[in-house]
């Protein structure tokens, strides 16, 4: 058993500040007031202790009540990424048959139309109806469910449980240090496990999360600048905007700026260069939905010593490469630890998480002499754009589903901007314009998801199984 989070970090530092938004802060002892009335609130719907409901909103204040307000009421929260289109939002609701969905109200045009739709301003403006607030939660009580794409082309809900939070932010603590006056800076999406994953360290820790709804390159270089952060989580390409901004404006990192955690795929050693000589100490690393945050990082001290590592695996963590016999040997990545989803939810609520214990990545890295992580591909076909994980088999199916489409391909290629973006080659039975195939895909994809080009040939690469060779479709460019 735990205490409940919020509950308890209201009793031990209630007038220490844990939420920040422009000029507005709130103590923790406010917000646990805040989440008591909001679950309240949400009982006066019949949405009560153990079920499940959607959540789609901005990165601002509401949504931080709500999620708290839900905590409160031990409900199972499904996250929605407001990027969706409204095709995939649609799929994900249904696979996890929620009971309600909590809808802020400049997102509602994104979804059907939906009798379970509850939005913020209904829900705040509500009755009360008391219920008792639980001060301990098992271990094994889900609280977030994420969906992640996949080589099926289905995502899959991954279930993220109290233990799975719990053990990731104190394994984190006992890697990247801990102060009294940390304030973490949150700019990534509260519904990516990096930014909800933060929240989970206010309560846990005490600190502040600064929140902004959007990220901005500008602002966040002066509060690095200025001391006002302690910590911040970004993406290569995020990193890559703050750090041209602190260069055109002859700005360095304050000291009190202890950690840029940068996840979401590889980093240029140029960018870790040009961080140095501005004082800002990156640590990468490595991590996933399935594994609720960090599995490996790198810790400063050796971040030029071991510069493209993702460093070593957590205090609670093991990882080992599947079929290696020495260092260096390359792999498929296996994690095991207490941050390790139990499993899925939906149509995939049968599928093993992991085997024996370990969870197969499906990436390929290998084990210094040392033991430091080096990741070689995020998955052999996975584009990774801007931190967002595109996997070809969504594009292709969405491709596919065109009656003029005989066979579809997708790869990533490189980009100045964004890392990665996805191409699409394209088989079709009848002839149709590129134009039409891509307002077709606009309809049913994320934008970020959207092919760059699409490309029209006679055949695609294929093996002697028939299986298809994305990686030939780099050569075909």
């Amino acid at each position: 058993m735990q205490p409940n989070w919020l509950a308890q970090r209201s009793y031990l530092t209630p007038n220490r500040i844990g939420l920040s938004f422009d000029e507005q802060q709130w103590t923790f002892q406010e917000l646990h007031q805040e989440a008591i009335c909001m679950a309240e609130k949400l009982a006066t719907f019949h949405v009560n202790h153990g079920d499940r409901v959607a959540i789609l909103a901005p990165s601002r204040p509401e949504l931080i009540m709500m999620i708290y307000g839900c905590m409160h009421a031990q409900l199972e929260m499904v996250f929605l990424n407001g990027r969706l289109s409204e095709h995939e939002l649609q799929y994900q609701i249904e696979d996890a048959d929620v009971k309600a969905i909590l809808v802020h109200e400049q997102e509602l045009h994104k979804l059907q139309a939906d009798a379970r739709i509850l939005t913020f301003n209904t829900v705040l403006t509500a009755e009360r109806t008391p219920i008792n607030i639980a001060q301990e939660w098992d271990d094994t009580t889900t609280i977030s469910i994420m969906y992640t794409s996949g080589t099926t082309g289905f995502p899959k809900g991954v279930r993220q449980t109290v233990q799975n939070h719990s053990s990731s932010a104190i394994s984190s603590a006992l890697n990247l240090g801990l102060k009294e006056d940390d304030v973490w800076l949150c700019t990534v999406p509260i519904f990516h496990i990096s930014g909800f994953s933060i929240l989970i360290r206010s309560l846990l820790y005490g600190m502040t999360v600064r929140l902004y709804e959007k990220f901005g390159a500008a602002k966040c270089a002066n509060e690095i600048a200025q001391g006002s952060v302690t910590k911040m989580s970004v993406v290569a390409v995020m990193l890559e905007r703050i750090l041209t901004y602190m260069e055109e404006h002859k700005l360095v990192a304050h000291p009190n700026f202890t950690t840029m955690l940068l996840g979401g795929g590889p980093v240029p050693v140029d960018y870790l260069k040009r961080a140095a000589i501005l004082n800002l100490r990156v640590a990468q690393t490595y991590g996933m939905t399935e594994t609720s945050s960090q599995t490996a990082t790198l810790s400063n001290e050796d971040a030029m010593r071991k510069i493209g590592s993702a460093g070593k695996p957590l205090f609670f963590n093991h990882i080992k490469i599947e079929g290696a016999t020495k260092p260096g040997e390359e792999g498929e990545i296996c994690i095991r630890g207490p941050h390790v989803t139990p499993g899925y939810i939906g149509k995939f609520a049968e599928r093993a998480a992991t085997e024996d214990g370990w969870l197969k990545t499906g990436d390929i890295g290998y084990l210094d002499e040392e033991g430091y992580l080096y990741v070689i591909d995020r998955r052999s076909d996975l584009i990774i754009s801007g931190g967002e994980n595109i996997y070809p088999a969504e594009i292709e199916n969405i491709l596919m589903a065109h009656p003029n489409v005989k066979e579809a391909g997708v790869c990533g290629i490189d980009d100045d901007v964004w890392g990665q973006v996805p191409v699409a080659f394209v088989v079709v039975k009848q002839p149709i314009s590129e134009e039409s195939l891509l307002d077709f895909c606009q309809e049913r994809l994320a934008s970020y998801k959207l092919p760059k080009n699409i490309k029209f040939i006679d055949t695609l690469p294929r093996n002697g199984s028939n299986k298809l060779l994305r990686r030939k479709l780099k050569d075909i460019l």
